[in-house]
Parts: C-alpha cells; structure tokens; sequence
C-alpha cells in the first residue's frame, strides 16, 4: 500500500443502481485490487431502499462476480473490499434522511469525501442542497455529476445553478463516462495526429458527428429514465 495514499469517504448516491453494479463498484475494486485505496477508506451505498450493510455487500459481491468474474478470482482483495462497504437508507427527495449520513460519520475525522450522484439529473439540485443544509459541503468534499446533466440549455443550467448553490466550482466534477471510449478516443487520434484531416475537422467543415455504439444490455428496469430523455443534453 502506497505510504501517500489519504483515507476517504465515498459516497454513491443511487448506490443500489446500474450504473453503481456494473461501473463504479467494480471500478473501486480495481483499484483495491491495485492497492490505490488507503486502508481506512470506506465506500457508502445511498439509496431509498431499506435494505442492511450485509444484504447490500451480498448484492455487490453479485455484481463483481458478473461483471468482473476473473477479478473477483483475487480473494485478497475482496475481504478487505467488503469490509469498506456499507450502507445508508436515503431518500434524495427528502432532507431530512440526510441527518442519516451524519450518524455515519461521513467525512468524520476530517477525511475528504466523494459524493458521486448516479441518479436522475433532476435529483441533483435537491441533493446537494440537503448535503449543505447537514454540512456535508465543506472545501475538503467533492460531488460528482453524472451524465446527462439536464434535457436541455435550460435545465442544464437550472441544475447547474442550484449545484453551485451549495458547492463551489473547485469542488464539482460533471463527467461523461462516453467521452472515454474507445470510439471517441480513436476520433481523436485521428484528427490530432493526421495532418490530412487536422485543417479540416472544425465547425467549419464539420455539421455534426454522430456516434451510435451498440449495446447488448436492453432497456430493463430503466423505463423511466429512456421516457423522459428524449431531447437530453
């Protein structure tokens, strides 16, 4: 274990969700596995659904053995990954669940915290207004807004405003986990190391580029989110 490494607390609101199982759960793990996480930081599943530490680390350990089996293989690792896990009943639409995350000691011993919101971009605002009204939006605290971030201008910037409300700009982080594949990347190889499409690929010459990346994982239980993002940015 890395001597520089800082304990923290990470938080994942939606924890229980898709994007936490098959992404960002086993994305901690690959990074426990690579010793990049100090001994004492603890990973904390936020969602509305009552469920118990034990139950939820059953879940994940679900999760890993589906989606990153031959990783899960390393039985170092996964002891001490389970041992960072638990969990915390909150409802984001409620602020007073989030008295709940106190309790937890988030970001006790002033430890630096990660709050990663993989929910509904409508619940962003509301979240990070409850973390501030329970303190949990000190310098040392971090959120994360996952894509996509509003329908349009508009509520983009209506999401964005009550976002930086509560944190400052130094301490929000929008991402857009597409950007990293390997189509995108490959595009912009092409472009920057090719002297023959460099002067040409611009708002000049271009209109639109349009990406459309095939998928075996169907619509499952996400039917709410596909009928309200039509028209997203």
């Amino acid at each position: 274990m890395k001597a520089s490494l800082k304990a923290c607390d990470v938080v994942i609101f939606g924890g229980g969700g898709d994007l936490a199982m098959r992404k960002l759960l086993p994305a901690l793990y690959h990074l426990d596995m690579d010793g990049l996480l100090a001994p004492t930081t603890r990973i904390i599943g936020a969602s509305r659904r009552e469920v118990s530490t034990a139950e939820y680390q059953t879940k994940i350990r679900a999760a890993l053995d589906e989606f990153v089996p031959s990783s899960v293989g390393d039985e170092k690792t996964w002891p001490r990954f389970k041992e960072r896990l638990s969990y915390v009943s909150v409802d984001a639409q409620e602020a007073s669940d989030f008295s709940r995350l106190n309790d937890h000691q988030v970001g006790g011993d002033n430890r630096d915290v990660v709050f990663y919101l993989a929910t509904s971009p409508d619940l962003f605002g509301s979240i990070c207004s409850s973390l501030a009204a329970h303190g949990l939006n000190a310098e040392r605290m971090r959120v994360v807004l996952e894509k996509p971030l509003g329908r349009d201008l508009a509520s983009s910037r209506a999401i964005n405003d009550e976002v930086m409300k509560n944190f400052n700009e130094q301490q929000a982080f929008r991402i857009d986990h597409y950007l990293g594949k390997e189509t995108v990347q490959n595009l912009l190889a092409i472009r920057f190391g090719n002297t023959l499409f460099e002067p040409l690929w611009d708002s000049a010459h271009i209109d639109n580029v349009q990406i459309t990346v095939s998928e075996t994982v169907g619509v499952e239980g996400r039917w709410g989110y596909y009928d309200n993002a039509r028209g997203y940015a």
